[in-house]
């Protein structure tokens, strides 16, 4: 499977717009994606088909890959950004093959916070690790590409990295720290980059597909057209780290240490480390996440939003549906408090969450929360029932695509769909009629409960816990819903007989803080009121 390169957003108002790189971030520590969980850095989506005879088969692996984040400060939303949108993808390939699951490798608190599937907390300080990247070092010291020498160059002590003069803001700073760099002066072993320059360049000529979106493969050639040159494998001066082979004195630095995790992580605990067994489970990946780099965000600059405020106040599911709707890949995202309360209401808390619990209380007046036909059957020759169907394919092709932004909104259309219907209905006074007319209500209500039984299925890898609960209220527990896969969009879900529980909010609107204040005022003034004695 041909590997593909995707650079994610990172920046607009909520990062400052950053100095492009394309070279993954340096860190200890990474996050994965992986069917049967199990990598740092990268992630593996199983697929599996079924043979004519029914017999499961095994595809090869659909890996996915996150960039790599440090360790050493608070998660900001242009990492999380990069974080829930790798989940969504990763959700949606677990959906369409159900044969095993879909986690995503995270850390610890971003994992929790933001909704992320996750089962492991890996390191690259793990012996099998250690074992794949010596290997590899062995293998590239052998095809003659290491070689020893000095280098002298500025270097940004925060992106532990030498960086180009030309490069650099006045004063020699470093454009994502703001600090100067120093001068450094170090002997080290040095990787044979400018050997492959040729082969680089034909590579991206022959796949223009390679890097997306295609501005960035522009950029991309242009960097190596410019000329690549050997870089730095080793530190000298650092004490954490894998020693070089036969050299104590100096430590493998991050290009051949944590990137290495990428492969490392592909190896199940009770595989033997070896480079070929990693490379065997799942490489190359199938699709590489990107976070272009970014002005360091931080209070002293003005410039943070951090996931976790967002979180505490919104929860999980408005912040994961605004920036994956409002930020397509590749582009620049905007953020103001106004605009993400707004759009979160309006779509999630009322033409999604008020759909639901207006319909389920009709069914609850008037059929005793129970459904008194097939789904299938209420929409025989119903027109609703196609335009669902097509805009649930849509919804499929903008997943399969990476398009996030528009799998959000052809979800939204099925809601706006879904409430016109109801609205020409007005079951509530097709019930008054009683006879055939008070059957037709009854049909629409199990046509527009069908309808987000679908919603549920396709936003959930957007929104799981608000799919999650969208599926409770329809009757269902959550090993039905976990075990859903996309062809369960199909129409004819709910059967005759099925009870619904008693209506409840999926999601409550957003207050404002003018309104908040509004409210706390209003109940104060209302306490103080005088009670007068009646007559």
């Amino acid at each position: 499977m041909a590997a593909r390169v995707l650079f994610a957003s990172q920046n607009g108002q909520f990062m400052l717009p950053p100095i492009f790189t394309s070279n993954f971030r340096a860190g200890n520590l990474s996050r994965t994606l992986r069917l049967s969980r199990r990598s740092l850095g990268s992630a593996s989506l199983f697929s599996c088909r079924s043979s004519l005879d029914g017999e499961k088969v095994e595809e090869e692996p659909f890996v996915l890959t996150t960039p790599l984040y440090y360790v050493n400060a608070p998660p900001h939303m242009g990492s999380a950004y990069t974080t829930i949108a790798a989940d969504a993808i990763a959700r949606f390939q677990a959906r369409m093959n159900m044969g095993r699951k879909s986690p995503l490798l995270q850390q610890k608190m971003v994992a929790a916070l933001l909704d992320i599937a996750h089962d492991k907390f890996i390191r690259t300080t793990k012996s099998s690790h250690e074992a794949v990247v010596k290997e590899f070092y062995a293998r590239v010291l052998k095809n003659n590409d290491i070689y020893q020498a000095d280098y002298e160059g500025l270097y940004c002590i925060n992106c532990e990295e030498y960086k180009d003069e030309k490069d650099l803001l006045d004063n020699n700073c470093c454009p994502v720290h703001l600090k100067p760099c120093v001068l450094r002066k170090e002997n080290n072993y040095f990787f044979a980059l400018s050997k492959y320059q040729k082969p680089l360049e034909e590579v991206l000529n022959s796949n223009p597909a390679f890097v997306q979106p295609s501005f960035r493969l522009n950029e991309v050639q242009s960097w190596i057209n410019s000329g690549l040159r050997d870089f730095s494998i080793s530190r000298s001066s650092v004490e954490w780290g894998i020693p070089v082979p036969n050299d104590n004195t100096q430590t493998i630095y991050v290009w051949f240490d944590a990137l290495l995790g990428y492969i490392s992580a592909l190896l199940d605990d009770e595989d033997h480390p070896t480079l070929d067994k990693a490379v065997s489970s799942g490489w190359p990946a199938s699709l590489h996440l990107i976070g272009k780099d970014g002005m360091k965000m931080g209070k002293s600059l003005g410039n943070t939003l951090e996931p976790k405020d967002l979180v505490h106040r919104f929860g999980s599911d408005a912040v994961r549906y605004f920036f994956l709707r409002e930020v397509e890949f590749g582009n620049d995202g905007d953020y103001s408090e106004e605009r993400f309360i707004n759009s979160v209401n309006a779509h999630l808390a009322n033409t999604i969450g008020n759909l639901l619990n207006r319909t389920l209380g009709l069914l609850k007046k008037n059929c005793q929360s129970t459904l008194p036909v097939d789904s299938s059957i209420a929409a025989a020759e119903n027109s609703l029932k196609e335009t669902i169907e097509k805009l649930v394919d849509d919804t499929r092709l903008h997943y399969e695509n990476l398009s996030l932004s528009s799998a959000c909104e052809a979800v939204l259309e099925i809601g706006h769909a879904g409430n016109l219907y109801l609205d020409e209905r007005a079951p509530w006074s097709l019930f008054k009629q009683a006879g055939p007319s008070s059957e037709a209500a009854a049909k629409d209500l199990v046509i527009i409960l069908e309808t987000m039984r679908i919603i549920a299925i396709a936003l959930s890898p957007i929104t799981p816990s608000l799919s999650m609960r969208i599926f409770s209220q329809l009757g269902y527990s959550k090993d039905q819903f976990e075990a859903v896969s996309w062809a369960d969009t199909k129409w004819g879900g709910l059967k005759a007989g099925q009870v619904m529980p008693a209506p409840s909010p999926v999601f409550a609107r957003i207050e404002t803080e003018k309104e908040e204040k509004d409210s706390t005022t209003a109940k104060k003034t209302s306490n103080k009121k005088e009670k007068v004695p009646q007559v």
